[in-house]
């Protein structure tokens, strides 16, 4: 049968046996002598052996005594460092998020965040993971991913959501743009997928949308291919503001019609509203929402 031998009672054996005074040593632990002889007699009792020999003039340990001090010492200092391990070092636990992303705004925005975040929580590593859309929310979902920031709002109720950054919509062309709807016929219109158009951010804002007929459609999916294709002259588009503002400022693009003539969309961050790390997730939202789009 295990013995129950309490910490404090050893404590006061070892102060005892270092001092070999009963009165030092509850000065030493801040008790009464009378406090320290109850805890040895305890002590004693439940190991059914007398630790001490007492007479009036002196203590001295017996050898049972002698044999138990080093064990004693060794079990008081393993309590302490339970104490420590189970506070920790003041330092928080190592913690990883993965976030996925589209590509170009990964590259453009949350790669160069990726140090400031660091810098931030040195504790917590950010993984990014690149995909489409329907791929980030399908992993995201199943728990693949811990969150996406994507400006698709979520598809099911158990999803959280934060807005990071309004994104903003410009109507762009290389050269001279159509600025009437009949101009659209001689023109192809550059776009990611018929499925889901930047166009829409314009035709949905406009009274006349059905009259926007363009000549040619060329789909090359993501908005750096967009960029590329009206760069080298293919046609026009409808892109993000924050991706071609410093080709507008350049003179490389020019805006046929400007952001406030356009539809807007928001950038979220969407996670599992289920999360292990949701308060973490949503201090991430509101750092990254510091963070200026680029």
């Amino acid at each position: 049968m295990a013995l129950d031998i309490d910490l404090d009672s050893l404590r006061c054996f070892v102060a005892v046996a270092e001092t070999l005074h009963f009165r030092s040593a509850a000065d030493k632990l801040y008790r009464s002598p009378a406090a320290v002889s109850d805890r040895i007699r305890r002590l004693e009792e439940t190991l059914e052996i007398e630790l001490f020999q007492r007479t009036t003039r002196r203590v001295a340990l017996t050898d049972a005594g002698r044999r138990l001090l080093p064990h004693a010492r060794e079990m008081l200092a393993d309590a302490d460092r339970c104490g420590r391990v189970a506070a920790g070092d003041g330092r928080p636990l190592p913690f990883s998020l993965t976030i996925g992303t589209r590509y170009e705004l990964g590259l453009s925005w949350l790669v160069p965040s990726l140090r400031p975040l660091a810098a931030r929580r040195p504790e917590r590593t950010v993984h990014l993971y690149m995909g489409d859309t329907a791929d980030l929310l399908d992993r995201m979902e199943r728990g693949r991913i811990d969150a996406c920031v994507l400006s698709a709002g979520p598809r099911r109720p158990d999803i959280r959501q934060s807005l990071l950054h309004e994104e903003k919509y410009v109507f762009v062309a290389k050269g001279e743009g159509p600025t009437e709807p009949e101009h659209a016929a001689a023109l192809t219109l550059v776009d990611g997928t018929p499925d889901l158009p930047l166009f829409s951010y314009f035709r949905d804002h406009r009274p006349d949308a059905t009259r926007w007929r363009f000549g040619h459609h060329l789909y090359v999916g993501g908005i750096g291919a967009i960029r590329a294709a009206v760069l080298d002259g293919w046609g026009v588009a409808v892109l993000p503001l924050y991706f071609v503002q410093h080709d507008l400022k350049a003179g490389r693009l020019h805006a046929v019609f400007p952001s406030d003539q356009l539809g807007h969309d928001h950038f979220r961050l969407l996670w599992r509203a289920n999360h292990p790390r949701d308060a973490d997730l949503a201090e991430l939202a509101e750092t990254l929402r510091g963070y200026e789009l680029r």
